[in-house]
């Protein structure tokens, strides 16, 4: 009986420790649905693999969340609204963009601030934007363009024997 007192208290102190780390899971999730902080909104025409709850940073500070997104029925481009820390007053001639942590990380609003003293009201919308780049679609375009770049070749003999010079795929040439 002795021998289980240890491995029951390490136990029970497993346990408290997963039930707070569950409770704090739980209270931060509901900080990003309860959101704080006034709304802007801005319009893409692709938002890639924005979800909710996504950063919005300005020069790599975060300074608020994706709030919601949705289709406009109208024009088909994806409306999403932001939660913006009420700490902080975006200008007006702003611009937003959707942009990646990294080749594998998730997307985020980069907002890059204008020069105006007049700052957006909340419910405004940004005048400028530029949507989600598709990484997928850059490599199969470069990928592409160096397929059709390779086939190109010099056309000859493939030797050049007046000047000495070799040209790939060719060893003959270097015998005297």
């Amino acid at each position: 009986m002795v021998r289980r007192i240890p491995e029951l208290t390490a136990g029970f102190a497993v346990i408290v420790i997963a039930v707070f780390f569950l409770v704090y899971a739980l209270r931060g999730a509901g900080e990003i649905s309860a959101g704080g902080g006034y709304p802007l909104q801005a319009q893409f025409s692709s938002i890639g693999g924005l979800t909710l709850g996504a950063d919005v940073k300005i020069g790599g500070v975060v300074i608020g969340h994706v709030a919601s997104e949705q289709l406009d029925p109208n024009t088909y481009a994806a409306i999403v609204k932001m939660a913006i820390n009420n700490g902080i007053k975006v200008p007006d001639d702003s611009s937003a963009s959707i942009t990646s942590d990294s080749l594998l990380g998730g997307s985020y609003v980069a907002v890059s601030p204008g020069g105006s003293n007049n700052m957006m009201k909340p419910g405004a919308s940004f005048p400028v934007t530029q949507s989600a780049v598709n990484i997928e679609d850059l490599l199969g375009k470069f990928i592409f363009s160096m397929g059709s770049g390779a086939s190109k070749g010099p056309s000859g003999g493939g030797q050049n024997q007046s000047s000495g010079t070799v040209q790939p795929g060719n060893p003959a040439a270097l015998s005297p």
